[in-house]
């Protein structure tokens, strides 16, 4: 029986499209509200999602994402509640395939084998664990492969020749290509290169890949479609939950449209650029 994340990279292909990722911080501006957004996204046309886990020391992170991390700590976020609102997630949607995106630290913290086995029961599909190299699989990759977990890794443009087979060894899923160098949400891409980028990455695998950091409009998502298997979304639909919250940074009726808009016009940037990966 093939994962949800391979089931949904198959519709997209027999529909000739690419797919649209979106990511959002789990506990942002709080948990009941970040609950409340993920469970609307695919709805707006959203294929996968990526449910941020909170840290205060993110690496990879720009802003927007630091900012929404620190919003959902201080409303009381943990791992825990973070699997609780996937399981939350689970009672209402058994299809959508949700990745949980983040860094060892609060894993580690939490427990290794003990994450996996309550990722696993909560319905996670997938991790994105930004800061443990090839070198670590033991600690986490390997185990969670182990469990059915994807382990999805991420390949920039300073990762060369020799350098990939070492990144794409243990991953499963999709390929993650960061399109800049750099944090999340800080540059807009040159989609020449990043065309280029993708192809060199399929001569490696057959793995889909998808594309994340700096598209921000459904133009961005049309661009990066055109040459990908998915476009991943993120700060930008932070951004735009900020903007909705009130004063005091609580949520206000209009705050899940506010990123549910933004969705929508995510999505019809994708399926307006057609097939992702040539037949």
């Amino acid at each position: 029986m093939p994962s949800r994340i391979d089931a949904t990279f198959a519709r997209a292909r027999a529909e000739n499209r690419s797919v649209l990722v979106t990511y959002v911080m789990s506990g942002d501006p709080d948990p009941e509200t970040s609950l409340e957004v993920l469970s609307a996204l695919p709805g707006a046309g959203a294929d996968i999602l990526e449910f941020g886990l909170p840290f205060t020391d993110p690496m990879a992170d720009g802003p927007a994402i630091q900012a929404a991390g620190l919003r959902a700590l201080k409303a009381g976020q943990t791992v825990a509640g973070t699997l609780d609102l996937v399981r939350r997630f689970r009672a209402g949607n058994d299809t959508t395939p949700i990745v949980l995106m983040g860094y060892y630290n609060p894993i580690h913290t939490y427990g290794v084998d003990r994450f996996l086995y309550d990722a696993v029961a909560a319905g996670v599909d997938g991790l994105i664990v930004v800061d443990l190299p090839p070198e670590e699989d033991s600690e986490l990759c390997l185990p969670a492969l182990g469990k059915g977990l994807a382990f999805i890794r991420l390949a920039t443009p300073t990762t060369d020749e020799r350098r990939l087979p070492a990144v794409l060894a243990n991953t499963a899923g999709f390929v993650y290509y960061v399109s800049i160098t750099g944090i999340t949400g800080t540059a807009t891409p040159d989609f020449g290169k990043v065309s280029e980028a993708v192809a060199r990455i399929r001569r490696h695998t057959e793995l889909p890949v998808v594309v994340g950091f700096g598209v921000r409009t459904g133009a961005h998502a049309t661009a990066i479609a055109k040459g990908a298997d998915g476009v991943v979304v993120g700060s930008a639909l932070v951004d735009a939950l900020v903007r909705s919250l009130d004063g005091e940074g609580r949520p206000q009726a209009g705050s899940v449209a506010a990123v549910t808009e933004l969705v929508r016009e995510l999505a019809a940037g994708v399926r307006a650029a057609g097939v992702g990966r040539a037949a």
